[in-house]
């Protein structure tokens, strides 16, 4: 594998001269897969403890990107430094937890993870009645309330994961199998606070969640960081919240004389709440400290309209360390996000590059690695609610969140495709590889919601989210594919998501093409991409009708 690959040896550009209007001087554009591998690995080191917000694994990562932005002469926005403070609390639960639902004193962890986000010593919770809610949505577009007529003052929602489409995909309800925001944990919460709730647990079934316990197991347990909240804002929050198996929530609605399989089925056809006519007592210690993390933002000024920018993500953050484990302890997150980040760090340097060589773009580029995503996307909704660069002048976000490691595909993942105009500019970029765009693999999942374009697709701006595909150039590349497969099963938030030298980076080197290549066209020209109708943010910045007609 060659150590640096220029786009057109990547099959960028079948021919150069041709789409010379499209880029800044792409045979001059290299992206260097030696100093690529050099940024995971050292990212993704012990040395970095798994690069959790507030420890000195972020401390060692800030220095790292600041040095390399500034290597790079990139903009410092504040004119000081590269970093955004974003106030942040930790809060953790006790590991000692006495907690009986129903006739059932349950394990933490083993088959219950919870948690508290207010700033409290103690969670003391005695007698609370529990409260079937269905899948805990009011969501008055698809004139479902799963709160219909019920007071949860005092109560806990019990509650199923994602949403009635997964269940019935052929029903039409919700948007099929692909999982809308009111399939996510974190809406789940919020609109169980909403509506006056004490606590909310979620009932996991691996199908549906997309992941397995040892997920909720890991990634909420320990220190649960947040946002710094306002006093008013953490009365509303229900006061505990978190996760049971789906063996503890068949076994307690056994005991309450239903079935839960029957009335998941019910639930998926209407909204519908039931007292389970069982209570629960919850009692741990609750720590809460404070402290500031931070975003790192870095900008390369455009030359003609320096203040209309692209913007480029990548979450810097991991879980860091569990000294409770016995063996490895750190959740080093090579994959997730350690390559996200040394992806948009490849992809500033070619574009820093340009702008030495008098190439640069008309708008500005802005990079941002964020904190706080694996908490609930922290830094980038940090980010979007006090931007340093005005929203109406950000023209769209490229995300970069776990690069392909599994070799070149023919394909290409764009994940919830169908929103937006800015996805045109990839699709254009891909013919040039004679790669073709896709949907993502498994849209049950609910990745458009999970990453951190979201907090700015929210506000309106075109954000994508991209990369990879499912389908491997030949068959040669398969068989590394389904190798690597295997020796990363159940990676996915555990310590075994560690830097490996033979990871194939070549197809993550093209997708860097494929970025550079569509933010490079919308650098130059004068578009404001917006949403198609139809997706939740059109009335935000609405799609040109002409144009979404020509991407059918």
């Amino acid at each position: 594998m060659r150590s640096i690959l220029p786009l057109c040896a990547l099959a960028m550009l079948s021919a150069c001269s041709q789409h010379s209007g499209n880029i800044n001087d792409p045979s001059d554009v290299r992206f260097d897969e030696n100093r690529f591998r050099q940024d995971i690995k050292t990212l993704a080191s012990d040395e970095f403890e798994g690069r959790a917000p507030t420890t000195k694994g972020e401390q060692l990562t800030l220095d790292y990107l600041s040095a390399a932005f500034a290597k790079m002469g990139l903009k410092k926005p504040n004119g000081q430094d590269y970093l955004q403070t974003v106030p942040m609390v930790s809060y953790t639960a006790s590991e000692l937890q006495t907690i009986r639902l129903g006739e059932q004193q349950l394990e933490h962890r083993k088959n219950v993870v919870l948690g508290s986000r207010h700033d409290i010593a103690r969670v003391d919770i005695n007698e609370a009645p529990l409260v079937f809610v269905g899948y805990g949505i009011n969501a008055p577009e698809y004139q479902w309330n799963d709160y219909q007529d019920i007071d949860m003052r005092g109560k806990i929602a019990v509650i199923l994961v994602n949403d009635p489409g997964f269940a019935r995909q052929d029903s039409g309800k919700f948007n099929g199998k692909a999982m809308t925001y009111y399939g996510r944990w974190n809406y789940k919460f919020e609109e169980a606070s909403r509506q006056g709730a004490l606590g909310a647990i979620i009932i996991h079934d691996t199908k549906p969640a997309s992941y397995p316990w040892s997920v909720v197991e890991n990634s909420w347990t320990g220190a649960q960081q947040d946002l710094v909240r306002s006093a008013n804002e953490q009365k509303e929050r229900v006061k505990v919240e978190g996760w049971i198996s789906y063996d503890v929530a068949t076994e307690l609605f056994d005991k309450s004389g239903l079935s839960l399989v029957t009335l998941s089925d019910r639930a998926a056809a209407s909204a519908i709440n039931l007292p389970l006519n069982q209570t629960a007592s919850i009692t741990f210690e609750n720590k809460t400290e404070y402290a500031n993390s931070y975003n790192v933002v870095a900008t390369l000024p455009g030359s003609s309209r320096p203040d209309e920018h692209i913007l480029f993500t990548a979450h810097w953050d991991h879980i860091g360390v569990d000294a409770s484990k016995n063996g490895d302890q750190i959740y080093n997150g090579a994959l997730d996000n350690a390559s996200g980040t040394a992806g948009i760090l490849e992809i500033a340097r070619q574009f820093a590059e340009q702008a030495k060589n008098g190439h640069p773009l008309a708008r500005s580029v802005t990079f941002i690695a964020t904190t706080g995503e694996e908490q609930g996307l922290l830094g980038s909704r940090y980010y979007a609610a006090n931007p340093i660069y005005p929203l109406d002048k950000s023209v769209a976000v490229f995300n970069l969140d776990s690069t392909n490691v599994y070799g070149r595909t023919t394909d290409y993942t764009i994940v919830g495709k169908g929103k937006s105009e800015l996805e045109n500019y990839l699709v254009d970029a891909l013919k040039t590889q004679n790669r073709t765009a896709k949907r993502e693999k498994y849209p049950e999942s609910g990745g458009f919601f999970r990453s951190d374009h979201f907090s700015f697709a929210k506000e309106g701006i075109p954000a994508v989210f991209a990369g990879g595909g499912s389908e491997p150039v030949d068959e040669t590349t398969a068989q590394y594919k389904a190798q690597m497969k295997l020796k990363m099963k159940g990676c996915y938030h555990n310590v075994c998501d560690e830097y490996r030298e033979d990871w194939d980076l070549s197809g993550a080197l093209e997708d860097l093409a494929i970025f550079y290549q569509a933010a490079s066209v919308l650098g130059n020209n004068h578009d404001w991409p917006g949403y198609f109708k139809g997706t939740e943010f059109n009335t935000l910045r609405p799609a040109n009708e002409q144009m979404q007609q020509a991407s059918k």
